[in-house]
């Protein structure tokens, strides 16, 4: 049987600045409804110390400083690409396009807009591949939250293989079927506020688990954090920094306690998860995204969810969002939809993302 096969480089970077993932993907179809996908080649690439910075202020930035910014990080992801290309010598005529995240900067759904950084025609022109990227923004105007969008690579890529997918990255977002609907919505913070109290540490993140598992649980901050108003909302929702900065971090301290701080975020996260996985029923989760490299955070999870946790391989905990932004890409080529208005609350499909030609 002939399958038709598209090669895509999607790009990924997250909330929690651990750098750019690069995976290059093939999808393939025969024809019918099912398509599949090989994880060809796959990277992590750090962001230099001084770009590192820019992006976590990047939010207080002038205008003209954060337009500044955009390009630099466009620039950087080109880079970032030819030598992902180079080294694994693909050959650029292959690939259809570059489908790319951003870095997010602001998510305000609520006031009608998204930013995610990384221009597209600085991307585009210093490869010389065509590139798409603000996927979240047509949601957002057709009235949704512009996220998550990663459940429609759930389950047209991973259908079959657990109940519901746990993605803990920044934050933690999860997406499963109720009633033959797809559900998906943000959680709770995930990795940014354990990172953030890590770097008091002088860390870049709590490697394990094991400061937050030598730290007590300060139950007073434990029930102030499980009271916040967003777990009383039903989706769809999703979280951004500006929420962290106004209602998550002012809980917290920063400057001591940090351990026993840290073991009660991993405990708030553990028991918001928990508090999803059994109101849906669920049997069994994926868990992908640095956080379930996590290992102490992972047992707290397990503790609470007496279902079965699914923990892959690496590549597909580190890249599997990469993996789905290529899909969306692959979808947007296609011009079919790459939204679900069950999980965002657009008010209908959309193909979501602005194409950049290199010439």
């Amino acid at each position: 049987m002939n399958m038709d096969k598209t090669a895509l480089i999607g790009l990924m970077s997250g909330t929690s600045l651990d750098g750019l993932d690069i995976a290059h993907v093939e999808f393939s179809e025969d024809g019918s409804a099912s398509i599949s996908f090989e994880l060809l080649h796959s990277e992590n690439v750090h962001f230099p110390k001084e770009l590192r910075a820019a992006l976590l202020k990047a939010a207080e930035l002038p205008v003209p400083q954060l337009l500044i910014l955009d390009k630099k990080l466009g620039k950087f992801y080109a880079e970032s690409v030819k030598q992902f290309i180079d080294r694994n010598k693909i050959n650029l005529n292959e690939i259809r396009a570059i489908a790319s995240h951003g870095q997010t900067i602001y998510h305000q759904p609520q006031n009608g807009f998204t930013l995610q950084i990384g221009c597209g025609t600085t991307l585009a022109y210093h490869t010389g591949l065509p590139v798409i990227n603000d996927f979240r923004t047509k949601d957002i105007v057709a009235g949704g939250q512009g996220a998550p969008l990663v459940p429609i690579g759930d389950f047209s890529l991973f259908s079959g293989q657990a109940d519901a997918f746990l993605n803990i990255g920044g934050f933690t977002n999860i997406s499963y079927k109720e009633l033959g609907v797809i559900k998906a919505f943000d959680i709770c913070p995930g990795n940014l506020p354990l990172n953030k109290l890590s770097a008091s540490k002088g860390l870049d993140y709590d490697r394990n688990g094991d400061l937050a598992r030598s730290g007590d649980i300060n139950f007073f901050l434990l029930d102030m954090l499980n009271s916040l108003e967003y777990y009383q909302q039903n989706g769809p929702k999703s979280l951004g920094t500006e929420w962290l900065e106004e209602h998550f971090y002012p809980l917290l301290k920063f400057d001591k306690e940090i351990e026993s701080n840290l073991r009660t975020v991993v405990e708030h996260i553990a028991i918001q998860i928990s508090n999803i996985l059994h109101k849906a029923a669920l049997k069994s989760v994926m868990i992908t995204g640095g956080g379930a490299l996590n290992k102490f955070l992972i047992e707290r999870i397990a503790h609470y969810f007496g279902g079965k946790l699914i923990i892959p391989n690496k590549e597909l905990i580190d890249f599997k969002e990469a993996i789905i932004f290529a899909f969306l890409g692959y979808r947007y080529l296609q011009n079919k939809p790459n939204n679900i208005p069950s999980v965002t609350g657009a008010a209908v499909e959309v193909v979501g993302g602005t194409l950049h030609t290199p010439n």
